[in-house]
């Protein structure tokens, strides 16, 4: 009996074989895979295999193990296909869930979610609608629309992204870049009229997020279940209805069709979309948080500029009221001694003839000029204090220098100051000028203050953080609402002999983190105590 195949019949030369192509020439050498492969799918195998049917026994097992083969062969190609589409689809999810679990704006978000269910690198759908629920949780609302709106401008749309050959991510770029706000107006008819009342429980769209679970709509125009309207809108047959879930929180839906093809959405098509759906429901709720975060941020930033307007305006009146301070403290300091001056003045020019008889009256004008230049010296040390000029120096150097220079008024006065220096003293950081005129202020305020003092104790020391200089001095003490108008800069001091010294001082040294404190001692009297500090400040 004469046979075809190249497999039972000698005389046929392998090289003949119409099955092998170019590249496959290994099959020659491989008699076993070549049978596998190519020859138990040849119709000369076949062939010949049916011309010995009535001849052969091996005929009927050959035939069932050949059928079986193709048979599992298929399947297996089956099973390869499916685990090849699934492989592209977990590397297709695994790139954009990237994108979704780091993105914070919602436009990048939309743009990658509503790209990849529309692009044919993704999940193919022609168009994709999302609805999503507004901040007061009553409407369900058309926010975006994507794909054509016309065979003509599917065909065009379609052809570009070939000729593009953009990766999906770049296609979602791409369209965030260009088309997000056009795509947006083209779909504005139809978004507006898919808006939905939260309260209608009986509509198709608040029945899948009610539910949590998509739902396939066939046959739109004859369905029972669908508005007739919903169906007239959206002008398909088919359609699937995709709920956003994210912890329990209904953010929205994802309407997708196949407008242009009206292929139909497979359960396959649905369950892919539906595993995607979740992290862009996850994702649309972070941005839309961070949005509202970005707002309250905003109206904060707002608020504190706002705030810190009114802050600056209180301490320009602050200052100008401390300005009204000084100027009427200075000008009563000024007033009594100008009118003592103009009055003595006065009566010497009145009587020129006996001016040496009216050597009262000139001592008087001397003293009060004396007042005068006080006063001035007061000032203008406030204003040094604006500006001070800081160093390292030695306090028990500075107690010294300022005691001397008080020296003879205090002997005039049979007064004597007593110093009690702390040795090897740390160095304080300050404005030396001012420190010593602070010290001169209050001694010369303890003498105004106590008409019977004969002795003023200085002493210095330090603290961890800080070096101190405490005067004491025995005698009256100073009341509570005295002391308080002493230590706040330029209160109303019904007294004005005692100026506004001791308020200048605590200015002063405030503005050097120095601290001024006035204390009542045991036996009676004042202590009056300078913190100042051992460190720069930062």
């Amino acid at each position: 009996m004469a046979l075809d195949c190249c497999w039972f019949n000698p005389d046929r030369k392998l090289k003949e074989c119409p099955n092998i192509k170019e590249g496959e020439e290994e099959l020659y050498s491989s008699p076993r895979k070549r049978l596998v492969e190519k020859c138990i799918e040849c119709h000369c195998f076949l062939d010949d295999l049916q011309s010995f049917e009535k001849d052969n026994p091996l005929y009927l097992p050959f035939s069932i193990l050949r059928e079986e083969y193709l048979e599992q062969k298929g399947y297996l190609q089956s099973i390869a296909g499916f685990l090849s589409s699934k492989s592209h689809e977990i590397k297709f999810l695994h790139e954009l869930s990237i994108v979704l679990q780091t993105s914070i704006d919602m436009d990048e978000v939309l743009s990658v979610a509503m790209t990849a269910i529309t692009s044919g690198k993704g999940f193919g759908m022609n168009r994709a609608f999302l609805l999503m629920v507004d901040r007061e949780h009553k409407y369900l609302k058309g926010y975006m629309g994507i794909g054509p709106k016309n065979y003509e401008e599917a065909w065009h749309i379609w052809d570009e992204v070939e000729k593009s050959d953009f990766s999906l991510l770049a296609l979602a770029e791409h369209f965030r870049n260009r088309d997000i706000v056009k795509e947006k107006e083209k779909f504005r008819d139809i978004l507006d009229q898919l808006t939905v009342s939260c309260n209608d429980k009986d509509h198709i769209f608040n029945r899948a997020l009610q539910q949590k679970t998509p739902i396939l709509v066939k046959n739109a125009f004859d369905n029972s279940e669908v508005n007739p309207e919903l169906a007239r809108i959206l002008g398909v047959e088919s359609f699937l209805i995709m709920p956003l879930i994210s912890r329990n929180r209904r953010i929205g839906i994802l309407l997708v069709d196949n407008f242009v093809t009206n292929r139909q959405i497979t359960p396959r098509d649905m369950q892919s979309i539906e595993i995607f759906a979740f992290p862009v429901a996850f994702a649309i709720e972070r941005a839309s948080l961070y949005e509202k975060l970005q707002e309250e941020v905003d109206k904060q930033t707002t608020a504190n500029l706002k705030l810190q307007k009114q802050q600056e305006l209180i301490v320009k009146m602050e200052k100008m009221a401390v300005i009204g301070h000084v100027m009427a403290s200075i000008a009563h300091s000024i007033r009594n001694p100008l009118t003592a001056i103009g009055g003595y003045a006065r009566a010497l020019l009145k009587k020129p003839d006996n001016i040496n008889s009216k050597t009262e009256y000139l001592e008087y004008i001397v003293n009060e000029a004396k007042q005068l230049e006080k006063v001035l010296e007061e000032v203008l040390s406030y204003s040094d204090s604006l500006y001070p000029v800081m160093d390292w120096w030695d306090i028990n150097h500075l107690v010294k220098s300022a005691c001397n220079e008080k020296e003879l008024p205090l002997e005039g006065k049979k007064i004597k100051c007593l110093l009690n220096l702390e040795q090897d003293i740390p160095l304080a950081f300050i404005d030396y000028k001012q420190i010593v005129f602070c010290l001169k202020m209050i001694i010369d305020y303890i003498v105004t203050s106590q008409p019977l003092l004969d002795t003023i104790l200085v002493n210095t020391g330090h603290g961890e953080d800080h070096v101190f200089i405490s005067m004491a001095a025995e005698g009256i003490p100073i009341s509570n609402d005295l002391l308080t108008a002493l230590t706040t800069p330029f209160a109303t001091i019904e007294d004005m002999r005692f100026s506004a010294s001791l308020p200048l001082c605590k200015i002063i040294l405030e503005k050097q983190r120095c601290s001024f404190s006035i204390s009542e001692l045991p036996e009676g009297g004042n202590m009056y105590c300078i913190k100042l500090p051992r460190r720069k400040e930062e």
